[in-house]
C-alpha cells in the first residue's frame, strides 16, 4: 500500500510508481470516482475524440500518406480507450 500526504490546500500528489501503474504521463488526466463505502477509484481518463478528428487525419493533402500502422495507432489512441 502507498501512503500519500494531504497538503494544507487539500491536494494529494500521486507518486511516480502509481502514475506508471496508471500509464499516465505529465499533462494527461486521471478520473476519480467516489464509492459509497468511502473509497475512491482512480484511473487514467479516456481521451475524448471526435470522428471528424480521425477522418481528417486520413485525408491529408500535404506530406506523406499514412501507413496502416500509423492509422491503427491513431485508431487505438482515439477510440479503443473510450469505454
Amino acid at each position: 500500500m502507498t501512503r500519500l500526504t494531504i497538503t494544507a490546500k487539500g491536494q494529494v500528489t500521486l507518486k511516480q510508481e502509481l502514475l506508471n501503474h496508471l500509464g499516465v504521463s505529465p499533462g494527461e488526466k486521471v478520473e476519480a470516482d467516489k464509492l459509497p463505502d468511502g473509497r475512491i477509484v482512480v484511473r487514467a481518463a479516456a481521451e475524448d475524440g471526435r470522428i471528424a478528428d480521425f477522418i481528417g487525419c486520413l485525408s491529408q493533402n500535404r506530406g506523406p500518406s499514412l501507413t496502416i500502422d500509423q492509422i491503427n495507432e491513431i485508431a487505438t489512441r482515439g477510440w479503443a480507450r473510450a469505454k
